[in-house]
C-alpha cells in the first residue's frame, strides 16, 4: 500500500519538532497506531481528538498533536495518510524501573521516596528529564528542613531495556547547621531565660558533650515556636502573637542565627464559663467537666481539656462524634474573657458489625470476648477505649487499631474496624552463665501464651544451678466460664541444696499441686482464690548443720516430712494500659497464702505489691514500685519456717547485689538464711534509646534506683548492732544503676549495671566468722531467652 507522506512545513509545538505534511482534506475511515510498547492503545485514542468519521485537515492535524504531547507519554508524535487511514506514530517517553539511594544515613529511603512521590517521581512514572530538577530541589528542601544545608545531590541516569531508566541517586548529606544563638525580641513580661528553657532547640551548655539541642531542624523550630505561643496563652495573654520568624545562615553553611520577633499584648481573667447548647447529659455533670473558673487567667490547655472532657462526656453515652464550639468573647475595656462552651450531641450511634482483621493465628472469639462493646450496642467512647486496652494487653498482641466506618444508607449506625497486629506467642527461654557461688546455671522454659489460638497459656519449665533442680508446668484457662471466670492449675517439683547456694545448709525435695480461680469484679479489679497440696522432705547437712535448720527439727520432734493442705488468696487493681512495656496506669496486689489448720506445718504469708506508672511525655516514663512480705507461724507452729523465707539481692529486687544474699546470716558458716520479712522497691525512669530518630518499640531503657532487704524476727541482719533485730531501717540497702530490656528476635534479653550505694564490708558484728567478707557484689548481671 501506498503511504502519502504529508511532509510541508516543520513547527515547534510546546517545545518539540514536528513534521507534518501538506495535503487535501480527507474524512477518516481508520486509525492506525505504531510506536506504543507499554501503553494500551485504547489510552492513546481516548486522548486523540479525532475519530473514524471525522472530517481532518492541517489545523486538526496540529491540535491532535498538541493534544497527545500534553499528556506527557511521548517524547515524539508523528501523523501519516495511508489512504484514508490516518496512522498514528509515536515514540514513548520511557518508565522509571528503580530509584536507588546510596549516601543517605540521617534520613531513610522510604522517607526520600515520599518526598518524591508528591512531584511524580516513582517506579512505573514516566521519566521527563526534566523532573530532575525537581528532584534535586525536592531532596534538598528535605535535607535543608533539617538542617542540612551544606547538602550534595548528584543523579544519573541509566537506560534499560523495554524503554525503562534507573534513577541513581547519589547524596553526600554533609553536616547539621547549629544553632549559635536565639533572640527572642518584644517580650517584657517573660525573661529569655524563661522562655528560652520552654524550648527543644537552644545552645548547650559548655558540659553537655552529647547535647543535641543546637541542631537547627525546621520541624524541630515550628515546634518551638508553638510552645512559646502555648506558654503565653497559658497564662492569660490570649492576643500573643509570633510577628515573624527570621533564620540566618552563615556563608560556609554551618551556623544559624535564629530571631523571633513577638507580641505579648495584655493580659486577660475568665470572667464566665457558661454550656449551652443541646444538654443530653445532666447539667451538673457536663458542668463538673469544665475546669475553667471565673477569677483564673484565660489558659488554652485548660479551655481545650474542658472541651474534650466535655465530648468525652457525651460520647459515654452514644453521642461519639458529638462537638464543643467554643466562644471566646473578650472585654477589652475589663481584660476579660467570658467562655461559652456550645454544645451539639448531633445523632447517638451505634455498632452494627465488629469486624476482626489481623488474627491470622488467633481464633475469632479470643478477641470478642476482650470487646466491651457487643454488635447493635450504643457507640459508647469509654467501652471503645477500653475495649482497644483490654485487646492491647493481650500478651500475643503487639498492635491494635479500632476504626469506626460509617454504615451506607444509615445516619447513626457504624461498623468497628479491628486490625490485630499478632506476634508471637510462645517463648523458649534458655539461660546459661556462671556465679562464683551458684557455679553453672542452666534453665530452659517453653511457654505457649496462646495455645492453638484459643488464648490458653502453657508453661513448662525446667531450671537447674549447683544448688537447685526445679521442674514446673501451669496451664490456665483464661475464660474457664463464661463470666471471664480463670482458672490455672500448676505442679512443680524442686530438688534443693541450699548450701550451694551459701543458704543455710539443708537439702530439700518438695511438690506442690495448686488450682487457682481468677474472678473479675470488675474491669480493673480482680479476684485470685486457690487451694493446693504441698509435700516437702528435710535433709540437714551432717556436717556444719545450720544452727537454724536443726533449731526447727527439734521443735518439731525431729520430723523431717511435712505434707500441708494450702490456700491462697489475693485482690488486684490493674489500670495498666499494656501487661508489657506499660507506660500509664497501675497495678497493687495483695495477697495471703497460708497453710489449712491441722496440717503438718501451720504458716501464713502475706505480700502487697505495687506499680505505678507515670507518663512523663509520650516517650518517656516514671516507674514507682514497692514489694512488702511478711511471714509467719501460727496455732501449733510458732515461726516461718526456714524453707519459705524470703531473700533478696539479685537482677529482680535489688540490683548490684548477688542473688539472694542479702538479709541475716548463720553465725556459724557466714551463709545467708533467709528472713521472714522482705521490704523492696525502686524507681525507674525509662527513656527510649537516644540518638535514634525512631527508637524500636521492643526496647526499653531505664535509669533506675533499687532499695531494699530482707529481716527476720530476733535476729539481726547482716552487720547490724547486737540487738537490733527485725526490721531496721538503716538496714535498708541500695543502689543505681542503669538498665536494658530488649524484646529481641532470639528472645527477651535483660541486662543492668549497678553501683551499690551502702554495701558493707567484712568486719561485721558476727564473731569469729571466717567467712565474714562483706555484701556480696554483682554489679553486671543479665538473663536470656529466645521466642519460636
Amino acid at each position: 500500500m501506498l503511504l502519502t507522506r504529508l511532509f510541508l512545513t516543520v513547527v515547534f509545538l510546546n517545545g518539540f519538532a514536528v513534521s507534518i505534511a501538506k495535503a487535501d482534506d480527507f474524512t477518516v475511515d481508520e486509525i492506525k497506531i505504531e510506536g506504543l510498547q507499554r501503553l494500551p492503545d485504547g489510552t492513546l485514542l481516548n486522548y486523540l481528538p479525532i475519530v473514524v468519521g471525522d472530517p481532518v485537515d492541517d489545523n486538526q492535524i496540529t491540535f491532535a498533536i498538541s493534544e497527545l504531547y500534553k499528556t506527557g507519554f511521548f517524547a515524539n508524535v508523528q501523523f501519516f495518510r495511508d489512504n484514508d487511514a490516518l496512522v498514528v506514530r509515536v515514540k514513548e517517553r520511557p518508565s522509571i524501573a528503580d530509584v536507588e539511594f546510596t549516601g543517605n544515613s540521617d534520613i531513610d529511603d522510604d522517607a526520600l521516596k515520599d518526598a518524591l512521590l508528591d512531584i511524580g517521581v516513582t517506579r512505573g512514572q514516566i521519566y521527563n528529564r526534566s523532573l530532575l530538577e525537581k528532584l534535586t530541589l525536592e531532596l534538598e528542601r528535605v535535607y535543608f528542613s533539617q538542617g542540612k544545608y551544606g547538602v550534595k545531590i548528584n543523579t544519573e541516569i541509566e537506560e534499560l531495556d523495554q524503554n525503562r531508566v534507573d534513577i541513581s541517586i547519589t547524596i553526600s548529606e554533609g553536616q547539621v547547621a547549629l544553632i549559635k544563638h536565639i533572640n527572642i525580641v518584644g517580650n517584657d513580661v517573660y525573661s529569655d531565660d524563661i522562655l528560652l528553657d520552654e524550648l527543644e532547640s537552644g545552645v548547650p551548655s559548655s558540659w553537655s558533650l552529647f547535647s543535641s539541642i543546637d541542631e537547627y531542624s525546621k520541624p524541630k523550630l515550628n515546634g518551638d515556636l508553638e510552645k512559646i505561643r502555648s506558654y503565653y496563652l497559658d497564662r492569660g495573654y490570649i492576643k500573643f502573637t509570633i510577628e515573624s520568624t527570621q533564620v540566618s545562615i552563615t556563608p560556609d553553611k554551618q551556623d544559624i542565627y535564629v530571631t523571633v520577633n513577638v507580641s505579648e499584648g495584655d493580659r486577660y481573667k475568665i470572667s464566665s464559663s457558661k454550656l449551652t447548647g443541646e444538654l443530653v447529659v445532666n447539667r451538673r455533670t457536663m458542668e463538673s467537666q469544665i475546669v475553667t473558673r471565673q477569677g483564673m487567667w484565660f489558659s488554652r490547655s485548660l479551655m481545650t481539656t474542658s472541651k474534650k472532657r466535655l465530648e468525652s462526656q457525651m460520647g459515654r453515652i452514644g453521642y461519639a462524634f458529638s462537638e464543643i464550639k467554643l466562644t471566646p468573647d473578650i472585654d477589652e475595656e475589663r481584660k476579660e474573657v467570658a467562655l461559652t462552651y456550645f454544645a451539639i450531641p448531633g445523632e447517638k450511634f451505634y455498632v452494627r458489625r465488629i469486624n476482626i482483621h489481623g488474627n491470622d493465628s488467633t481464633q475469632d472469639q479470643v478477641f470478642r470476648r476482650e470487646m466491651r462493646l457487643m454488635e447493635g450496642s450504643v457507640l459508647a467512647s469509654n467501652l471503645l477505649d477500653r475495649s482497644k486496652i483490654r485487646l492491647q494487653r493481650l500478651p500475643y498482641v503487639e498492635t491494635v487499631n479500632v476504626d469506626t466506618v460509617p454504615v451506607p444508607g444509615s445516619s447513626n449506625q457504624v461498623d468497628l474496624k479491628v486490625s490485630i497486629t499478632e506476634k508471637l506467642a510462645g517463648s523458649f527461654n534458655i539461660g546459661a552463665g556462671f556465679s562464683q557461688v551458684q557455679g553453672l546455671l542452666f534453665n530452659v522454659g517453653l511457654t505457649q501464651e496462646n495455645m492453638f489460638g484459643s488464648g490458653q497459656r502453657l508453661s513448662l519449665n525446667v531450671n537447674t544451678d549447683r544448688a537447685n533442680t526445679i521442674y514446673s508446668a501451669a496451664f490456665t484457662e483464661p475464660y474457664y466460664t463464661i463470666d471471664g471466670i480463670s482458672r490455672t492449675v500448676s505442679l512443680s517439683f524442686r530438688n534443693r541444696n541450699a548450701a550451694r547456694q551459701r543458704i543455710n545448709n539443708f537439702q530439700t525435695n518438695s511438690g506442690n499441686l495448686n488450682i487457682s480461680y481468677g474472678v473479675p469484679l470488675s474491669e480493673f479489679n480482680t479476684l485470685n482464690l486457690g487451694y493446693g497440696l504441698s509435700y516437702i522432705e528435710i535433709t540437714p547437712s551432717i556436717i556444719n548443720p545450720s544452727r537454724d535448720v536443726t533449731e526447727f527439727l527439734e521443735a518439731n520432734d525431729g520430723q523431717t516430712a511435712y505434707t500441708n493442705v494450702t490456700l491462697n488468696g489475693s485482690f488486684s487493681h490493674d489500670t495498666r494500659n499494656r501487661t508489657i512495656f506499660a507506660n500509664a496506669g497501675s497495678q497493687q496486689t495483695i495477697g495471703i497464702n497460708m497453710t489449712m489448720p491441722s496440717s503438718d506445718l501451720e504458716y501464713y504469708k502475706i505480700r502487697y505489691v505495687t506499680n505505678t506508672y507515670f507518663g512523663l511525655t509520650s516517650a518517656t516514663t516514671l516507674l514507682l514500685r514497692s514489694n512488702l512480705a511478711y511471714g509467719s507461724g501460727y496455732g501449733q507452729t510458732d515461726v516461718l519456717p526456714f524453707f519459705e523465707r524470703y531473700f533478696a539481692g539479685g537482677i529482680r529486687t535489688v540490683r548490684g547485689y548477688d542473688s539472694n544474699s542479702l538479709g541475716p546470716r548463720d553465725p556459724g558458716n557466714g551463709f545467708t538464711i533467709g528472713g521472714n520479712m522482705r521490704v523492696t522497691g525502686g524507681v525507674d525512669y525509662i527513656f527510649p534509646i537516644p540518638f535514634v530518630e525512631k527508637p524500636p518499640s521492643s526496647v526499653r531503657l531505664s535509669l533506675f534506683f533499687d532499695i531494699g532487704n530482707v529481716f527476720l524476727d530476733n535476729f539481726n541482719t547482716y552487720n547490724a548492732p547486737v540487738g537490733d533485730n527485725g526490721f531496721q531501717a538503716d538496714q535498708l540497702r541500695s543502689s543505681y544503676g542503669i538498665s536494658l530490656v530488649w524484646i529481641s528476635p532470639i528472645g527477651p534479653l535483660r541486662f543492668s549495671y549497678a553501683q551499690t550505694i551502702n554495701d558493707q564490708t567484712s568486719g561485721g558484728n558476727i564473731a569469729n566468722d571466717p567467712a565474714d567478707f562483706g555484701d556480696r557484689i554483682r554489679r553486671f548481671q543479665f538473663s536470656i531467652g529466645s521466642f519460636f
